[in-house]
């Protein structure tokens, strides 16, 4: 680990606490910071701030008290989730001190390079294959962000030998500074995160940070099939590494005669990769390019092709019963995430879908239910995704009270050959906490039929 010298002696707040927040906190401690951290969550039921308490860091919870900008501090590590409306933000904002997220911390006491994804869609499943592709090529990879460990607790850890990869949100990517990459991956970039970003520039905006520190020492692997992508590209000092599902390239990942190639290189058949779907052969174009750009061989990205299915909770294979193929995509908490799960297949689908109502419609989701033949509604927006089943012309739509009882109804309504999908096109908090545990209802349900 680099010793930061810069925080010694500094007066810093870690604001919002969650994994990110106790591991900001306590390495800054390490490091010499004058520490306080806040959080809004009530002392009693912290045992995160308990434990910081205990290092002998000031821990002050229970409310954000906006007057405790008062005390002079130089530096705010914010919590991703904490919108830059928050009114201590606002007022830190206002006596200009300076606000980073853990990632930036993280990479400043960090001593091995760092692979880092963002986009839309897809992070989660590239960054997941970019670390078996090094993993699987002796590369010493080490995983962090949003998908793995605290960024900051895996940075200490890692040395030369290593590479950091790490799945990143716009959210994290707006508190960065120095961070600067050896390899940037842009997956795509649709409409998301309105709401914390207040519009679509904004959010641009906070992607193309993860480039904005790049040189010409560094790479940028970027979609070249989405204009808005080049567009960003285009302001980068990095090479530029271009990936296309649409095109053949000469220079980046693409496919040509039924082969995945980059730079020209034949790496595997497309016939021969086990994870299906069109906008998961965008992953693994990007993903390529990154594992071959950082030293893995071709045969150890082929062999992880040949076997990789999926990440949990995104398009994962979950088992076969009588022929019918369960897959577990509850991630998908939006239309285009369940547009693209439906896109993967060929055969029948009959689809689970439902959950929380943030107020839109499904209008979007009816040019994808052609190849539904029966649809499994449940949660908030049953009636809604219903209406849509209707307008695609879906004869068999049934209403349960949960995913769990939506298993076995889909089954009945099932026959060999057919698809069982779980892809929701919703967020589960009206009636999980997690998708995750949306999802583990699924499987759970699924191993039940057995």
């Amino acid at each position: 680990m680099k010793h930061a010298d810069k925080y010694k002696y500094k007066k810093v707040l870690v604001l919002g606490l969650a994994k990110s927040g106790v591991s900001a906190a306590s390495l800054l401690n390490s490091l010499g910071a004058f520490v306080t951290v806040n959080d809004k969550k009530p002392l009693s039921e912290n045992p995160e701030a308990q434990g910081l308490l205990e290092q002998g860091i000031k821990v002050i919870c229970g409310s954000h008290p906006v007057e405790l900008m008062d005390e002079g501090f130089e530096l705010v590590v914010k919590n991703p989730g904490i919108p830059y409306h928050n009114p201590m933000i606002q007022a830190a904002l206002a006596k200009q001190i300076p606000i980073i997220t853990e990632v930036e911390l993280a990479y400043q006491v960090s001593e091995a390079p760092f692979v880092a994804i963002t986009g839309t869609n897809g992070k989660t499943t590239t960054t997941t294959l970019i670390f078996e592709m090094l993993e699987k090529g002796r590369k010493k990879p080490l995983i962090a962000g949003n998908i793995g460990t605290v960024a900051s607790d895996v940075a200490q850890n890692a040395g030369l030998e290593n590479n950091i990869v790490i799945e990143l949100s716009s959210f994290q990517l707006m508190g960065v500074d120095e961070f600067k990459p050896k390899i940037a991956v842009i997956t795509n970039l649709y409409e998301a995160h309105l709401d914390y970003h207040g519009s679509l520039g904004e959010y641009h905006e906070a992607k193309a940070r993860i480039t904005e520190n790049q040189d010409k020492s560094d790479y940028l692997i970027v979609n070249a099939d989405q204009e808005r992508v080049m567009a960003l590209a285009e302001r980068s000092q990095a090479q530029i590494i271009p990936f296309s599902v649409s095109k053949e390239l000469s220079g980046g990942a693409s496919v040509k005669d039924g082969w995945v190639t980059f730079a020209g290189e034949k790496i595997i058949h497309v016939e021969d990769i086990a994870l299906p779907g069109k906008h998961n052969l965008e992953n693994i174009l990007s993903a390529v390019a990154a594992a071959r750009l950082t030293g893995a061989d071709k045969e150890a990205i082929a062999e992880v092709l040949r076997t990789f299915t999926g990440v949990r909770h995104r398009l994962q294979f979950v088992s076969e019963i009588e022929g019918r193929r369960f897959y577990n995509d509850s991630k998908a908490t939006n239309i285009l995430a369940t547009q693209k799960a439906l896109s993967a297949f060929a055969s029948p689908v009959v689809l689970l879908a439902g959950g929380l109502d943030r107020g839109n419609g499904f209008e979007e989701l009816i040019p994808s239910l052609g190849s539904v033949k029966a649809l499994i509604t449940f949660g908030q927006t049953a009636a809604k995704i219903e209406q849509a089943g209707e307008a695609a012309g879906i004869k068999t739509i049934v209403r349960v009270d949960n995913v769990e009882k939506a298993v076995p109804e889909a089954f009945r309504h099932s026959d060999a050959g057919d698809v069982i999908l779980l892809s929701p096109a919703c967020a589960s908090w009206d009636q999980y906490k997690t998708f995750e545990v949306r999802g583990d209802m699924f499987i759970e349900a699924v191993h039940k039929l057995k």
